[in-house]
């Protein structure tokens, strides 16, 4: 029996974006069949602090996912960033899945210790602290995606596919 996974993304904030890259990606891997079997996606989160967290959070207490991978647009990033942590005022949590394993092999990954001081690292402590005051058996990892262009595209869909299948090793 396949293990449930959540995947989130972002909806645009700017006027300027037509789209944002953290859910270019999932809609890349829906369209190769890329996706693990137990995948869910809830996609086009409002960029609001209050908002994205809540619907997340809903999300996750009625699937129960094993794995939680939210993805966020960096569009002035190069490559993708597995976060280590997410940070409120001078609370650090940091993920319990090993992000060094997540990265070893990769082309276009690296591992962050900052996820910013948006919505991303705002949704990423708000699920690490609901985890952990609930005590729950999930697992979560924030990974940052920039903008997919043609020469990039193929190597972070093989990277991201990468990183999938060694979390649910």
């Amino acid at each position: 029996m396949s293990k449930t996974i959540l995947f989130t993304s972002f909806d645009i904030w700017k006027p300027r974006h037509v789209s944002n890259s953290s859910d270019d990606l999932l809609v890349e891997l829906m369209k190769r069949d890329l996706l693990p079997e137990g995948a869910h996606l809830l996609r086009k989160l409002p960029v609001d602090f209050q908002l994205a967290p809540e619907q997340v959070i809903a999300k996750i207490n009625e699937l129960n996912p094993q794995w939680i991978v939210c993805c966020g647009m960096a569009e002035k990033r190069k490559l993708l960033a597995i976060e280590s942590n997410g940070k409120s005022q001078e609370e650090v949590l940091e993920t319990a899945i090993d992000v060094h394993r997540l990265v070893k092999g990769s082309v276009m990954t690296r591992v962050s210790h900052n996820a910013g001081k948006f919505v991303c690292n705002a949704l990423y402590y708000s699920i690490l602290k609901h985890i952990q005051n609930h005590q729950l058996d999930s697992q979560c990892v924030f990974i940052h995606v920039p903008v997919l262009t043609e020469t990039n595209r193929m190597q972070l869909l093989q990277d991201f596919s990468m990183i999938i299948k060694t979390l649910q090793l």
